[in-house]
């Protein structure tokens, strides 16, 4: 007796499409996921800072107001015309910075990572979204601080050498020659012995 093979059922094209779709939706929930990690929380307004230098800060960097976060860094830039390093930060919009507030880029320590953290001023008119902050210091680099360091000590150590080099030889032009020993005065010449009586009166 034959076994009967038993016909596949047939997948109808709305089915395909469904399972289709099912997986476009599940690769864009997960590609957004992705991109989405590596941006920024942005809540609050927008302020500009323009720095020297902003070593070792990123986009996603905390901005810092008495220790505490109240933004983050959302876009770096280069000006082509004056090289400098342009950024844009988030402010809480509870929080409004006098005008005269200052930013400076800082760290946890040696090794932590880089942050701004915001000095208010006293100024009584505050800060627009979108405004630009005039005082601003940059990024302080380790690198340029040890090398600083290392010339400062060198050099000093090479201005001692030569200061004490130059007080050996001074004291030694300076010092004071060594009398010769004197000597002894030489012996008076005797006198000639008187000559004998001849046994006349002069």
């Amino acid at each position: 007796m034959v076994a009967g093979v038993s016909a596949r059922p047939e997948r109808k094209p709305a089915d395909l499409l469904a399972g289709f779709a099912v997986l476009a939706l599940l690769g864009g929930f997960l590609a957004y996921a992705v991109i989405d990690k590596g941006r920024p929380a942005e809540s609050g307004y927008r302020l500009n800072a323009t720095f020297a230098h902003i070593d070792g800060l990123a986009v996603g960097s905390d901005v810092r107001l008495a220790g505490i976060t109240v933004g983050q860094v959302v876009d770096e830039r280069v000006n082509p015309k004056t090289f400098a390093a342009g950024v844009t930060f988030t402010v809480r919009p509870d929080i409004k910075l006098p005008d005269d507030t200052a930013a400076i880029i800082t760290s946890d320590s040696l090794l932590g990572g880089k942050y701004i953290a915001l000095s208010p001023g006293g100024d009584d008119r505050m800060l627009k979204p979108g405004a630009t902050i005039g005082e601003t210091q940059g990024s302080i680099s380790l690198e340029q601080l040890l090398s600083k360091f290392i010339f400062s000590v060198t050099d000093t150590l090479t201005q001692a050498n030569q200061a004490r080099a130059h007080a050996q030889q001074s004291g030694a032009t300076d010092a004071p020659a060594t009398p010769a020993p004197a000597s002894a005065p030489a012996p008076a010449p005797l006198a000639p012995p008187d000559a004998p009586a001849s046994g006349r009166e002069p």
